[in-house]
């Protein structure tokens, strides 16, 4: 009983280090850009954690597990091995990094189009029109090391090289693995080649993508509450359980010996499956 107060206080803790780590990662290097002084190829749907990365998401996890699992056994061993769950946690980390990154690269894309469209329009060629839509993009984007910015900034590097814009936005495609991204390529290709309409294709292009992103955003915002109010009701019945554990441990002790871990257990993985389905759900892909 007296290890109560100082897990919740450990576990509040690290529910607090946890979202504001979370929110510093989102807006770091490594989800939203690149680092300006390389200019290596970037895989978009690769992501190598660090190992303080590693350490840091395993430790910020494994105390609520470490808590939830003493408010349910009443036991540090087990509070313990259920904490050690925890290790499992940087592949999903890694998961959500990766979508952050693609998601950030979709909407860059997206604006990308709509300068390319601009350029093409007023009469320029399709090299002129990608390098135009380069400095577009940099006075929209002013970070360097944004991840638009850098892709077109390589595709324009190659066209001075020599090689066809065909093969760098092939690349491209194949590195940032975008449904979007692909099919402006599989296009864009087959209008280069047959002398198709290039200016029609982008705007039909940026327009169905824009269409999307909507679709996308309204989506996210009308499922945004339903996430809310599915965590809350994860977390209630292990604030009830705690509750009633420690302001009453006589009328809690029979789920503490015998056949009451095993109903515990049950009820441990009953709200596991649950947070699971609920996240299954919540995950729209469009």
């Amino acid at each position: 009983m007296h290890l109560a107060a100082p897990t919740f206080i450990l576990g509040a803790i690290s529910w607090v280090l946890f979202i504001w780590w979370d929110r510093k990662k989102k807006a770091s290097h490594p989800v939203h850009s690149v680092d300006k002084s390389t200019q290596a190829l970037i895989r978009y749907d690769e992501y190598l954690l660090s190992s303080k990365e590693k350490v840091l998401s395993i430790f910020i996890l494994a105390i609520p597990l470490s808590m939830i699992g003493y408010v349910f056994y009443k036991s540090m061993i087990m509070a313990l091995l259920l904490s050690l769950l925890a290790i499992l946690y940087p592949r999903y980390y890694q998961g959500h990094m990766i979508r952050l990154r693609k998601n950030k690269l979709n909407v860059q894309f997206k604006q990308a189009l709509s300068c390319l469209s601009s350029s093409l329009s007023a009469g320029k060629s399709v090299e002129t029109a990608f390098r135009e839509a380069l400095e577009d993009l940099r006075v929209l984007y002013p970070d360097p090391s944004c991840f638009i910015v850098h892709e077109f900034s390589i595709i324009c590097r190659r066209m001075e090289n020599g090689e066809p814009i065909e093969a760098a936005l092939m690349d491209f495609s194949q590195r940032a693995h975008l449904e979007d991204a692909a099919s402006f390529t599989d296009v864009f290709v087959t209008c280069k080649r047959t002398g198709g309409n290039l200016i029609e294709v982008m705007k039909r292009t940026s327009g169905i993508i824009g269409e999307k992103l909507e679709i996308k955003q309204d989506i996210t915002v009308m499922i945004a509450q339903k996430k809310f109010e599915s965590r809350v009701l994860l977390i209630a019945p292990i604030l009830i359980v705690a509750l009633l554990s420690f302001t009453s441990p006589e009328y809690m002790e029979p789920l503490y010996k015998g056949i009451g871990l095993i109903i515990m257990s049950l009820c441990l993985l009953l709200l596991a499956a649950c947070g699971l389905l609920t996240h299954k759900i919540m995950n729209i892909k469009v």
